[in-house]
């Protein structure tokens, strides 16, 4: 009887192991930081300008291929969370999200084909959770529950 047992337990953690050790949550400081430091720094990095002055001189740091500052945890969330919510799903997305159909101005730059464009997308919105492409004033409190953003 003991031996069943034993084979029973056996039998149930291996069966179990596969969905207890499913992906990895997707946190910024083990995942998304790297894809940002490969894909995004050349244009905001620590020399691009924080948010509003980028806003107040938009035309100046554009004609210099300068974006707003988003190389931390903090500065990203400012884009997704509020006070500018759902600025990087926008600009990320892929165009399956929005109502024209097209990519947002920033996703060609998530990868050199679109396979690992798509791989990338994929990684941020798991990371980012609720992926919607609502603005502060249209999302919903439920909606912003949904989003994950972990450091």
């Amino acid at each position: 009887m003991r031996r069943i047992i034993v084979y029973v337990l056996f039998l149930l953690l291996t069966l179990a192991l596969p969905f207890g050790a499913q992906a990895e949550e997707v946190k910024y400081t083990t995942h998304i930081k790297q894809m940002v430091d490969a894909k995004c720094i050349g244009c905001h990095g620590t020399d691009s300008p924080e948010y509003p002055e980028f806003k107040a001189s938009k035309k100046k740091y554009e004609e210099a291929s300068k974006g707003p500052r988003m190389d931390s945890h903090t500065y990203l969330i400012y884009f997704i969370g509020w006070p500018d919510n759902g600025a990087m799903m926008r600009r990320l997305d892929d165009g399956k999200n929005s109502k024209d159909g097209k990519p947002g101005n920033m996703y060609q730059y998530l990868g050199s084909t679109e396979e690992e464009r798509q791989k990338n997308l994929a990684l941020f919105k798991d990371w980012v959770g609720n992926w919607n492409l609502k603005r502060w004033d249209d999302i919903t409190k439920e909606e912003m529950n949904g989003l994950k953003v972990k450091y």
